[in-house]
């Protein structure tokens, strides 16, 4: 394998079990808030959480190098901030 690879290779991976835990849990406490607790909760959720997860994943993929920049120039401005102290 190409070493050019591993960085995309792990960030499709952390990709994926982010966007699946993350839409796992929200769908779960949202379904829990709507719906309550019954016989049919885990099949609800479960549903939910399947469309969340498809959904999720893609953004993740393309939103967190977005997140990275905007991190990076947010830090930037609390480095200029406090050099200026």
């Amino acid at each position: 394998m190409a070493a050019s690879s591993m960085p995309r290779r792990r960030q499709l991976i952390f990709a994926l079990y982010m966007s699946g835990l993350m839409s796992l849990l929200m769908s779960g406490v949202i379904t829990l808030i709507n719906t309550g607790v019954d016989g049919a909760f885990m099949h609800r959720w479960l549903a939910a959480w399947l469309v969340a997860w498809v959904v999720a994943f893609p953004l993740v993929v393309f939103i967190a190098p977005l997140a990275g920049r905007m991190t990076e120039a947010t830090l930037k401005l609390f480095d200029t901030k406090d050099s200026l102290e």
